[in-house]
């Protein structure tokens, strides 16, 4: 029965192709390097903060390409739910390493905003076309991959092309109008940013690792869907927590009306779990008791 369960989440994992994940990590990283070395070069903290936002994307992808290998790895004594919460491991190393870089850019730009010094436009405008460019291959690359975690990462970097385009409006102001201030004022904007989606990550990292329920579950929803079974009279100790974000457990004790039969047992149960599978939740292990049975954990 609980082979049933698991053929759905290895299937989701199995068509992640990593080597679309890889390849778009290496064009992240090596643009991430020209990016710090031209932003010191031109003087531009706009072109130096999206580095650092490149660099927080080039960790996530690293990451997201080795746990994903790490994630397929069976389960063993010491991890019997598998190695799928690895993947929040380098969910917060990356969003540590972003809010770090986030906040020494904003240290430096702050004090610019109010004593402006000029970039080098004609390196920031050349360097805006490259990051458009390179960031878009990378987006195209994994457009065409099937997988979430493609699709996710694409996203990602779909963002770096937005945040390119931003600094090459304002490399395209400043060409025209003398207007240093637009640079950190841009540097500011994208770093404020990045710890917008950093807070998100932490957050979302944190509730799982402190085993709350899943954010998409209506507990309460669970709860009648189950009640509404003709066997089932009670529904108590229900637990529901998410291994790494998508793959989702939940323990339940259900009261019959009556006791039934172990075959009838057998074919309720997989009815409960196909609702529960149709509801998110991948991994059920459910306990049946009779009206009159007392519970340890019924309070």
């Amino acid at each position: 029965m609980h082979a049933h369960q698991h053929h759905h989440h290895d299937h989701h994992y199995g068509h992640t192709d990593v080597k679309n994940i890889r390849a778009a990590f290496f064009l992240n990283l090596s643009f991430t390097i020209i990016e710090l070395v031209g932003g010191l070069i031109t003087n531009s903290v706009a072109i130096l903060s999206d580095a650092v936002h490149d660099l927080g994307d080039s960790f996530s992808l690293g990451l997201s390409w080795y746990f994903q290998k790490v994630a397929k790895r069976p389960r063993t004594k010491e991890y019997t739910y598998g190695y799928k919460r690895f993947s929040l491991l380098g969910a917060v190393i990356n969003s540590v390493v972003l809010l770090v870089g986030s906040i020494l850019i904003l240290t430096h730009a702050i004090p610019r905003l109010f004593n402006p010094q000029h970039p080098d436009v004609k390196g920031m405008l050349l360097l805006a076309v490259l990051g458009v460019i390179i960031n878009g291959m990378a987006v195209l690359r994994l457009r065409k991959g099937s997988s979430i975690n493609e699709r996710v990462v694409s996203l990602h970097l779909l963002e770096d092309v937005l945040g390119w385009l931003a600094v090459l409006v304002g490399a395209g102001i400043m060409y025209f109008v003398d207007a240093p201030f637009i640079d950190p004022l841009l540097s500011i904007l994208i770093s404020l940013y990045i710890l917008y989606n950093v807070y998100r990550n932490i957050r979302q990292s944190l509730r799982i690792i402190l085993q709350g329920s899943p954010s998409h579950l209506d507990m309460e929803e669970v709860k009648r869907s189950l009640l509404e079974i003709g066997e089932v009279q009670d529904v108590h100790d229900l637990h529901a927590w998410s291994v790494d974000g998508e793959y989702n457990v939940m323990t339940v004790h259900v009261v019959l009306r009556s006791a039934l039969p172990m075959e009838a047992q057998h074919r309720l149960k997989l009815e409960i779990r196909d609702k529960l599978l149709s509801m998110g939740v991948q991994h059920c292990t459910i306990e049946f008791e009779v009206a009159d049975e007392e519970c340890a954990y019924s309070r």
